[in-house]
């Protein structure tokens, strides 16, 4: 009798834990299909990110620009040492990279030997990124950890050329593992520890915040400029978001056409942000991380695109394979992914203040948590103004052109010609110190004197502060950040 109920509750363990197992798996898998999606969303996103990138390569990557190298290694030294791009500060090199680069991220959208594109396009991603920290916002930062979950993950399986060359090609069924259970933590963190930081301020639940976000004028598109005089709508929005931050865990926690459901939901709302401001290529890297999430029918409505890369793949040359232990590869590969998964825990549990971080830590979560506009959003829009005289003594604005004025622009975010040069300018108003002010006014000499038969004698930069105040009068202050004279 006692041998019996040994057998019947060692079979009810082993039979939880298989369910266990199964819950577990189910939760994190990725169809095939979507990480293909995903994949192409990256190859993608890549590609335009080098692009916009591209406007400003010499103002922003060379030492004729804003943050010339010996800058860079003086206020910057750990982001210097692993730039290949701080190589040289002349812009051949640059181009070069930029050439190479894209030609990766083709590889990628493509699937010609995915995770080597993705290992070589995060690796200058990274050097990149290194090169010019101060133009970097929160969709560079996750840009660069989904390009690292991606090596780890089989992103050829489908619609790809290597799944026209390899044995192991069109597996549309779901893939799970710690690496695909990686990326969705992963993905979901940014969410939880987003809504836990708003839930610490007043703005997001008395459905101020977005009225103040759509009150920057320096982020808003034409679009953004019109719902702002909708404060009604601005509200209603502000309670949405904040319910689907609260709901991202439901990414997890289900499956199927609920947790389809959230993903596009969430997707609708950074589009939504993708038509009213200006914010760089941050909504198109979280709608592509969040195309994992979608289930295996939303794949079987769409035609199958495999036939395109199997011509493709009889077009491009079958690179020689390096004959790889594969067994130690995949062993190896699920010990960095748990490694990767854990830190990601620690570190999002630490940025909301679960877990304890040491004081002497080189960089505290809470510098590089997923705060964007909480636990309030930002109470100070702006503008630059840079009054100079030329050495024959006429007065003009070097920023804006023009007769200098200090009077709010007709439209303030025109002043900005970019988002990177919005966010490198938002953090030269803030930085610890004079040098980037001083920077930007070195290359406002040297750019004017290059275009324009006068010369500069010297240059100021002025930021003209304007806080928030909805409904009531938002007077001005002139912060003047640098003085420099033309030619030293």
């Amino acid at each position: 009798m006692h041998n019996a109920y040994g057998s019947l509750a060692s079979t009810a363990s082993v039979s939880a834990a298989g369910r266990l197992r199964r819950f577990l798996a189910a939760r994190a898998a990725i169809d095939a299909r979507a990480l293909a999606a995903f994949r192409i969303g990256l190859g993608s996103v890549l590609l335009l990110d080098l692009l916009l990138r591209l406007r400003n390569v010499r103002s922003f990557y060379t030492d004729y620009g804003v943050l010339p190298r010996e800058t860079l290694y003086r206020e910057f030294p750990g982001f210097a040492s692993v730039s290949i791009h701080a190589l040289s500060g002349g812009l051949a090199l640059q181009l070069a990279l930029f050439a190479v680069a894209a030609a990766l991220a083709v590889c990628l959208l493509v699937g010609y030997h995915s995770r080597l594109a993705a290992l070589l396009s995060l690796v200058l991603l990274v050097s990149l990124q290194a090169r010019n920290p101060v133009v970097l916002n929160a969709g560079d930062s996750l840009l660069r950890r989904f390009l690292l979950w991606s090596v780890l993950l089989p992103l050829g399986r489908a619609w790809s050329v290597d799944a026209a060359r390899t044995s192991e090609g069109r597996t549309l069924g779901p893939l799970a593992s710690i690496a695909t259970a990686g990326l969705l933590v992963q993905v979901v963190a940014v969410y939880a520890v987003n809504a836990a930081l708003k839930l610490q301020g007043d703005a997001w639940l008395s459905g101020t915040a977005v009225r103040y976000v759509f009150s920057l004028d320096q982020f808003l598109r034409p679009l953004g400029e019109l719902l702002a005089g909708f404060p009604a709508l601005l509200t209603a929005a502000d309670y949405a978001w904040v319910a689907l931050l609260l709901a991202s865990p439901l990414l997890l926690l289900t499956t199927g056409r609920v947790r389809g459901a959230v993903a596009a939901l969430l997707s609708l709302g950074h589009l939504g942000m993708l038509a009213t401001m200006t914010l760089g290529v941050f909504p198109l890297v979280t709608v592509t991380a969040l195309l994992v999430f979608q289930p295996p029918p939303v794949w079987d409505r769409l035609p199958d695109p495999q036939p395109r890369f199997d011509r493709l793949a009889a077009r491009l040359p079958e690179l020689p394979r390096p004959q790889t232990p594969w067994a130690l590869v995949r062993r190896g590969t699920r010990v960095v992914a748990a490694l990767l998964l854990c830190f990601v825990l620690v570190w999002n549990a630490a940025a909301v203040g679960v877990v304890h971080t040491p004081e002497n830590a080189p960089v505290q979560p809470s510098e590089r948590s997923w705060d964007m506009f909480a636990p309030e959003p930002l109470g100070t829009d702006g503008w630059y103004v840079a009054p100079a005289v030329t050495t024959t003594g006429e007065e003009m604005d070097a920023w804006n052109g023009g007769t200098v004025s200090y009077a709010k622009p007709p439209d303030v975010s025109k002043t900005y010609p970019s988002a990177r040069w919005r966010k490198y300018l938002a953090t030269v108003a803030l930085f610890d110190g004079r040098s980037l002010a001083d920077e930007f006014a070195g290359y406002l000499c040297r750019e004017w004197n290059a275009t324009h038969d006068s010369k500069l004698a010297r240059v100021s930069v002025v930021f003209v502060a304007q806080p928030t105040r909805l409904d009531r009068p938002e007077p001005t202050e002139n912060r003047t950040l640098a003085n420099r004279t033309c030619g030293r």
